[in-house]
């Protein structure tokens, strides 16, 4: 069973709904035992950081997430869910992440001719090694919607980067621990693989 994390931070029903396309049966919930008893977990999210960490907090969903990670469950963050695993955001001056993984949550530089928030299909450039990206070749294009990136701190769990105003690490791995800054759920049949290899890990 895939439990997505309900926190109130928006976007879990095109999760959901993408899963189900899939042939899974994704359970949404905030319930502890629901999460720590689930083969495979997904923290969805759109929104700001603070907030996030926030109702993260409220529902006392922190604990709950290091337990599960420290389970070795599978986990997925998506989008707003990759920026919360790691230690601190630019969005969010002294709001602490949940410090999973390690690195920095930055604003993406103005640059000409680029608006921000980055909207729309970028393609990654992939290491190669990444377990989500397994049977898809070339740079895959992808939907992201962000304002804020990853910067992280250990190179080698980027398995896929992209290049909008900055070097933007778009997809990392350590362990059972899997985090995508694009949308997969909105990236046509490649975010669907990339769902896919997730379930199946």
């Amino acid at each position: 069973m895939i439990a997505i994390i309900d926190y109130d931070a928006g976007n879990l029903k095109s999760v959901e709904k993408a899963l189900i396309r899939l042939g899974e049966s994704p359970v949404v919930t905030r319930e502890r035992e629901t999460l720590l008893n689930a083969d495979k977990v997904i923290l969805p999210g759109v929104g700001a950081f603070g907030d996030a960490m926030k109702n993260l907090e409220n529902f006392g969903l922190v604990d709950v997430i290091h337990e599960v990670v420290e389970k070795g469950t599978p986990f997925l963050g998506i989008c707003l869910g990759l920026q919360l695993l790691f230690e601190r955001s630019e969005e969010s001056p002294g709001v602490p992440g949940l410090g999973i993984l390690k690195g920095d949550i930055l604003r993406i530089p103005d640059a000409p001719e680029l608006k921000i928030p980055h909207m729309g299909w970028n393609s990654l450039q992939l290491s190669g090694d990444g377990r989500l990206f397994r049977g898809i070749e070339g740079e895959p294009y992808v939907y992201f919607v962000h304002s804020y990136y990853l910067k992280a701190a250990e190179e080698e769990i980027v398995k896929a980067s992209t290049w909008y105003s900055t070097t933007i690490h778009a997809s990392v791995e350590q362990g059972n621990v899997f985090a995508c800054q694009f949308h997969p759920e909105k990236s046509s049949d490649v975010g669907l693989r990339i769902l896919k290899n997730f379930a199946e890990v």
